[in-house]
């Protein structure tokens, strides 16, 4: 939910702590990303100095935050001395990070749960900046979202054109043509 709302990439949403979460503000800092590095998972600091920023998120992420910190402190319990606090949002059930490609198997296994087509993890940031551009939000603040350094970047790469958007176009043209 957290990705399909925000376009998280995953190694943010794999690095993102409790610390860096607000829920009572409804707003998370992105301050590390998830990546192996010589076999090991490492929060490293995120890809560029644009994807360092303060997300407001919106009230389905927050519910569903809110409902996963709960679920988290049970695994918490269960886990009693097992467990390895490293404050981290998402994790085993056993307070360890998550590797990415366990995370994609389990996002592909929901989607297929769901019926829904294959997709890659990464194409979430593509719904999400899709899905705001047509709902005519700026792109510059799809970009700073993305955490892109330019709108280049997000309207070349991320923004897909919607049957409607491109009615409305031909609809626009029409209008400025007529008499």
């Amino acid at each position: 939910m957290l990705a399909a709302t925000t376009g998280l990439r995953e190694g943010e949403c794999l690095g993102l702590t409790w610390d860096s979460v607000n829920l009572e503000r409804g707003v998370l800092k992105v301050t590390a990303s998830m990546q192996r590095i010589d076999g090991t998972l490492q929060l490293v600091p995120p890809k560029t100095d644009r994807s360092r920023r303060t997300i407001v998120l919106p009230a389905l992420a927050q519910e569903a935050l809110k409902s996963h910190r709960t679920h988290q402190r049970e695994e918490r319990l269960r886990a009693g001395p097992l467990w390895q606090d490293q404050g981290l949002v998402f994790t085993t059930e056993f307070g360890t990070p998550i590797d990415g490609s366990n995370l994609v198997r389990q996002f592909k296994g929901m989607l297929r749960r769901a019926g829904l087509p294959e997709k890659r993890f990464h194409d979430l940031r593509h719904s999400v900046a899709t899905a705001l551009f047509s709902q005519g939000v700026h792109l510059r603040k799809v970009a700073d979202l993305l955490g892109h350094s330019t709108i280049a970047v997000t309207s070349e790469i991320y923004t897909h054109s919607v049957e409607a958007g491109l009615q409305e176009v031909a609809d626009k043209m029409d209008a400025a043509l007529s008499i």
